[in-house]
C-alpha cells in the first residue's frame, strides 16, 4: 500500500502571497497606509501633518519604501518634517527625458503675481511663528498690475477670485478667523524656490515699470505658471496644458 505522504508537493514560497497583501492577488509591498499616504500625495496637492496625523506617520515610517514607488513613477518626493509637510514633483534630469506625471495647473499673470506676493509674506514673518495675513493687505500689492484700460471694480472682483483659488485650489493660504484673514502655508516656502523668485520677480518688476510680459515658470513641478502679453492684468488664463498622465490636479 503506498503512502498518500510519498505524493505530497511542497508549494514554493514564492508563490504565497506576501505579507502586505491587502486582497487576494495583490502583490503590493506597501503597507496600507504607506499606500494612503502615498496616493493623497499623488492625488495632492500636498500631505499636511497637521491635518492627516495617521498618513503622515506612515509616511515618515515608511519613508524609504514610499520614495521608491514614487520613483518607479518619475517622481521626487519632498519632505519637510519641521513644517510637517511633503508633496511630489516630477523628477528633474539630464541622464535621459522623462513623461510629466503630476498636474500642472494653468494659472493667470495674476495668480503668480499673488504666489509671489504670499511668498515674499511667509518669509518676512515666519520667524514669529504662524503668518497670517490680511486679504487687503495682499490685494494692495497687486494693483499696481492694473492697467489705466482695466475697470477698477473688475480688477478687483479679479483679485477676489484670485485669493479664492489661493485657498480653495492651490490651498496656500487657509482661513484663520475673519473670512479676509488667512494663514500662510509654509509649504509655499517649497513649491516656488529662490531662483523661481528671481527669475519671475526680476520679470514682473518691468511690467509693474510699463513692460510687457513673457513670463513662465515651473514651479516647484507642482504648479506650472505662464502668463502672456495678453495677459498682464490679469484677464483671461494661461496657455499652460493643465494636462496629466492619469493623476488629479495638484499642487500645494
Amino acid at each position: 500500500m503506498t503512502d498518500e505522504s510519498d505524493f505530497t508537493t511542497d508549494i514554493p514560497e514564492t508563490d504565497a502571497a506576501p505579507a502586505t497583501a491587502l486582497w487576494p492577488g495583490d502583490t503590493g509591498v506597501l503597507g496600507e497606509q504607506p499606500r494612503r499616504a502615498m496616493l493623497e500625495l499623488i492625488k495632492g496637492p500636498y500631505l499636511s501633518g497637521v491635518k492627516a496625523p495617521a498618513l503622515w506617520s506612515a509616511l515618515l515610517a515608511d519613508e524609504a519604501g514610499i520614495r521608491s514607488r514614487l520613483h518607479e513613477l518619475f517622481l521626487e518626493l519632498v519632505v519637510d518634517r519641521e513644517g510637517e509637510f511633503a508633496f511630489v514633483r516630477n523628477v528633474s534630469t539630464a541622464e535621459l527625458k522623462v513623461p510629466s506625471t503630476v498636474r500642472t495647473a494653468s494659472l493667470t499673470f495674476l495668480d503668480t503675481a499673488m504666489l509671489l506676493v504670499l511668498r515674499q509674506m511667509l518669509l518676512a514673518g515666519e520667524g514669529d511663528g504662524r503668518v497670517i495675513v490680511g486679504q487687503e493687505d495682499v490685494f494692495e500689492q497687486l494693483r499696481v498690475y492694473r492697467t489705466a484700460d482695466r475697470d477698477e471694480a473688475d480688477f478687483n472682483k479679479r483679485l477676489s477670485s484670485t485669493w479664492l483659488k489661493m485657498k480653495n485650489t492651490l490651498r496656500v493660504i487657509h482661513q484663520a478667523g475673519a473670512e479676509d484673514r488667512a494663514e500662510i502655508s509654509p509649504v509655499l516656502r517649497l513649491i516656488v524656490d529662490a531662483e523661481q523668485i528671481q527669475a519671475i520677480g526680476a520679470e514682473y518688476r518691468r511690467i509693474a515699470e510699463g513692460g510687457g510680459a513673457d513670463v513662465g515658470a515651473d514651479v516647484g513641478g507642482a504648479v506650472d505658471t505662464e502668463a502672456s502679453d495678453s495677459d498682464t492684468d490679469g484677464t483671461g488664463t494661461t496657455d499652460g496644458t493643465g494636462t496629466t498622465d492619469g493623476t488629479e490636479e495638484r499642487t500645494s
